[in-house]
């Protein structure tokens, strides 16, 4: 079922960088803008919005689990790239990142959860994934089986936690769960990290 929001506030003036998303500050010429995207499309190609409103309408109209995953895992991709912010919020995409994680499909869960990691860079975006009640979708994310699922879950937090948000965030619960990743070391060094940095930048400060 889609999931419907009310406007969202207005974003937050922090946005930081870490982790994946780093890449953003790093080398913004890797991105698309109106004269790139142009340059690429061509005289005769389709423009980025309608192609990403066709890869929605498919995933809308298909039934096939793996059609679901390719095109989910494909929109996660265009979520990486801050040209395809605008779109993501007009095609109800953060939307559909929000229902993927709703799914028995672990896959689904991964994309989808990988789609609101890229996306909730941008304090916009943020703004509107916690709106449409996003926090407890991704908190339980953090106790998945899958190291991707809950590797996207704590960069994901990390954006998402400010002002609005740091008391759905910051329950004792959540942040003993953080406290464990942050303290797996050696066992897995990109949960140790994710989970510092988090640790750092929202708790320990």
């Amino acid at each position: 079922m889609r999931r419907r929001c009310s406007a969202a506030p207005s974003p937050g003036e922090n946005r930081c960088q870490f982790g994946r998303a780093a890449a953003v500050e790093v080398a913004a010429e890797m991105f698309t803008n109106d004269k790139r995207q142009a340059e690429r499309t061509g005289r005769h190609g389709t423009p980025r919005a309608q192609y990403l409103q066709e890869l929605v309408t498919e995933f809308q109209n298909t039934t096939n689990e793996e059609s679901k995953e390719r095109i989910v895992a494909n929109l996660a991709n265009f979520a990486y790239d801050p040209y395809n912010y605008a779109f993501l919020r007009q095609l109800n995409v953060l939307e559909l990142f929000l229902d993927c994680i709703t799914e028995p499909n672990e896959k689904l869960i991964e994309f989808g959860i990988s789609g609101i990691c890229n996306s909730c860079v941008d304090p916009e975006n943020a703004a509107m994934i916690i709106q449409c009640g996003g926090i407890p979708l991704v908190i339980q994310c953090l106790s998945s089986s899958d190291g991707s699922t809950v590797t996207y879950a704590l960069g994901a937090l990390y954006y998402l936690c400010n002002s609005s948000s740091k008391k759905e965030i910051l329950k004792p619960e959540v942040i003993e769960v953080i406290r464990r990743y942050s303290a797996s070391g050696s066992l897995n060094v990109i949960f140790s990290n994710l989970a510092n940095a988090f640790l750092d930048k929202h708790v320990n400060n």
